[in-house]
């Protein structure tokens, strides 16, 4: 977990792109006076996610019945945030944080990728009950789990655990 206050160390250059971005806006703030605040977020699902990746609201590949991706072994953590919540946090943040202040917005729903697609199967499986045939080595009675997961590679180096912690936006700022 990282908060408000964890010193930036990007692994990967996706991540220290996004890195460098905050780095800018704050040079902005500081050499300017440019009245900015930062936000980092977990990971946000809703409409129009995009359709390739993992997503807590539903996945395009579960509703055809095809099979789910799970990258690396699926014991990567993930916290995730319903994108509406992000909103409603992002203009509590435009409207009452400091400037030049960094806010993490966290939806402090935490599950492994495997997890989230046990969880996926199992709602499909409630709402839209459906086996897959038995193959050789899946019997009719079979987990849908086990039906429904691909393995990926991870992206290198993918991250154990990827949360947005911190108090800044809830407590001094009232979002929840």
């Amino acid at each position: 977990m990282f908060t408000e206050d964890t010193p930036y160390d990007p692994r990967s250059p996706y991540s220290a792109s996004k890195a460098s971005s905050d780095h800018l806006v704050r040079a902005w703030h500081e050499t300017y006076g440019l009245p900015v605040v930062l936000t980092n977020c977990s990971n946000n699902y809703g409409p129009f996610h995009f359709p390739e990746k993992l997503d807590p609201g539903g996945h395009p590949d579960a509703l055809a019945g095809k099979p789910l991706p799970i990258y690396g072994d699926g014991s990567n953590i993930r916290d995730w945030l319903y994108v509406e919540d992000h909103a409603t946090a992002l203009l509590l943040v435009v409207e009452k944080g400091e400037p030049g202040r960094s806010y993490n917005v966290g939806g402090e729903n935490e599950r492994t990728n495997l997890e989230l697609v046990k969880t996926l199967c199992a709602i499909l499986d409630e709402k839209r009950p459906k086996r897959p045939a038995p193959t050789p080595t899946r019997s009719p009675s079979s987990p849908t789990v086990r039906a429904m997961t691909r393995a990926m590679p991870s992206t290198p180096p993918a991250s154990a655990r990827n949360w947005a912690g911190g108090p800044r936006s809830r407590s001094r700022k009232g979002w929840r």
